[in-house]
């Protein structure tokens, strides 16, 4: 058994045995399901969508697969193997998706099986996997499973326009890859997140304006759940601004929307059209503006991200902070604001 190392011949490798892999595997399971898709599992419009026709749902199911498979086949064949705890419950959350997304849940009912999913996976990480040390372990393990359970439907939350979770996790799981190159996560998060991108590569040509299909909940939310992780083990090797930098426009978005709504009394649980990215298209911009924009942020939060990681440095990971902020509050501002005539 081989240990995977940095450098050139492991970039090469991550590219040939996880990305390829992913993005074929995906695309062909997606093509093979459209006809089953179209038939038993349409989305039809509703007060969140922004589509106008029923459209087939759960092109999630083959990015999961895909995801899982190369990552873990390579990790198991490389040095050792994914977490079978992450695996597990991105399954099991895979399969609560799988039914919302045909016959509706129970808010409550689908919180608690996220709950013990997440769980699963927060607390049979070792004890020497710590972000804060001086917080009391069971504390900080319970604020990262109460982070867990809001990261996994925040994705789920943004999922709600074509191509937009593609312009998140695309440069999110690239940028995660390329720092595992160097060393700065574990080299199973860094294989899971380069099958992530090629996965989610695979699915974009079947997804662009106009979508020929969506993720549906049976894979907005377990891709949730594998992308939190890995910027959870990349907080976990001492990087926790870049770990909050790469998802900062999802958690902007999602958790202002979400303040927003519990302010004004608003039932912030049922079906709604007000994060940012929703009220810029009511404000005029056209999805591929939207989702342009989305996507030029996150290459600039990646790349904010990966020069806090390489620098090494305290006072540098307060300035791109602060920087990614600014970019952030400034896509959303323009979101907010009736686009020009």
């Amino acid at each position: 058994m081989t240990t995977l190392v940095a450098g050139p011949d492991h970039a090469a490798g991550l590219v040939l045995f996880a990305l390829a892999p992913a993005v074929l595997i995906s695309a062909c399971i997606i093509w093979c399901s459209m006809p089953l898709l179209q038939r038993y599992a349409l989305a039809r419009p509703n007060a969140r969508s922004s589509h106008k026709i029923p459209t087939p749902q759960g092109a999630g199911i083959a990015v999961v697969a895909a995801t899982l498979l190369v990552a873990a086949s390579w990790a198991a064949w490389t040095y050792g193997a994914i977490p079978l705890p992450l695996i597990g419950s991105a399954v099991v959350i895979a399969m609560v998706g799988l039914v919302d997304d045909i016959r509706p849940l129970p808010v409550l009912l689908r919180l608690v099986l996220q709950a013990g999913a997440v769980a699963a996976v927060v607390f049979t990480t070792p004890e020497t996997a710590r972000i804060v040390p001086a917080l009391p372990l069971a504390l900080e393990r319970g604020l990262i499973l109460l982070a867990g359970i809001w990261f996994v439907n925040l994705v789920n939350f943004m999922d709600g326009l074509d191509l937009m979770t593609v312009a998140e996790v695309v440069p999110v799981t690239a940028a995660l890859g390329l720092l595992g190159w160097y060393g700065d996560l574990s080299p199973s998060a860094a294989l899971l997140a380069t099958a992530l991108c090629g996965a989610m590569l695979g699915f974009a040509p079947f997804n662009r304006p106009a979508a020929k299909v969506f993720l549906g909940d049976v894979g907005s939310l377990p891709i949730g759940l594998l992308l939190g992780w890995c910027l959870l083990d990349l907080a976990w090797h001492g990087q926790p601004a870049a770990a909050l930098l790469l998802p900062a426009y999802y958690l902007a978005d999602s958790t202002i929307t979400l303040f927003r709504r519990i302010i004004r009394r608003e039932p912030f649980w049922s079906a709604h059209r007000t994060h940012f990215y929703q009220r810029a298209t009511d404000n005029g911009f056209k999805v591929k503006q939207v989702i342009g924009e989305v996507f030029a942020l996150n290459l600039v939060l990646a790349l904010l991200a990966i020069v806090s990681v390489r620098a090494g440095s305290m006072p540098v990971a307060i300035v791109t902070l602060f920087a990614g902020a600014v970019a952030v509050a400034f896509v959303l501002r323009r979101f907010s604001r009736p686009q020009a005539s």
